[in-house]
């Protein structure tokens, strides 16, 4: 059987265009900000506009001079949060001697920043959902920056010649299950504790005794 010629579709909205004011950017952030607490805090599908404006303290129509939908916002925040992550990690290791004083500095700062916004993995969670292409370009642009971090560091001669791509999503793996002991189950060891096992482990891995 022939399948259904589709359904014509509907052309879509133009994109608002982005703020060229310092208020009009401050008004978006908020908007943002709004955003990464209610949908935070209930979830996508039972967060509304009307909450996330109410939440930032603006106009309902004010929120459509920023983005077209529900979907939008959530696609931006989803982006911004990485931007916002990579940030802080950058802070926290422009200052390292080497790679791997970086990737301890690094796993620190990380497991601090989702210890101080929670929200981070139920909003990366449900973008795998609502928005799987932006749930791939979050971990994506992650994993570009930690391989060509380690391509560099290796050709320093700082760590040794692999497969850094593989590495780079390890590295990512260690990271994100560690934040989610803190963000989801409620580890209560301190973070040090588990930075430091999990930094033996990096330098180290599982090969007993001394290292070749």
């Amino acid at each position: 059987m022939p399948e259904p010629a589709p359904s014509p579709k509907a052309a879509s909205p133009p994109k608002p265009p982005s703020p060229k004011t310092a208020r009009g950017e401050a008004t978006r952030r908020a908007i943002l900000d709004a955003a990464q607490r209610v949908i935070g805090a209930v979830g996508f599908n039972d967060a509304s506009i009307t909450a996330i404006t109410r939440e930032a303290r603006v106009a309902s129509g004010t929120f459509y001079i920023y983005f077209r939908s529900k979907e939008e916002v959530f696609e931006a925040l989803v982006l911004d949060m990485g931007r916002s992550l990579r940030r802080a990690l950058t802070a926290a290791t422009e200052g390292a001697p080497d790679r791997l004083a970086a990737e301890k500095a690094g796993l620190r700062a990380f497991l601090a920043f989702v210890i101080a916004h929670p929200s981070l993995y139920r909003i990366i969670r449900e973008a795998l959902f609502v928005a799987p292409a932006v749930y791939r370009a979050y971990f994506q642009s992650f994993a570009d920056g930690y391989r060509e971090g380690l391509a560099a560091a290796a050709a320093r001669g700082e760590i040794r010649p692999g497969d850094d791509e593989t590495r780079a999503w390890m590295l990512i793996g260690i990271s994100v299950t560690l934040g989610e002991r803190y963000v989801v189950f409620g580890e209560t060891r301190p973070v040090e504790e588990l930075v430091e096992g999990a930094h033996a482990m990096i330098l180290h891995g599982l090969t007993p005794g001394e290292r070749p």
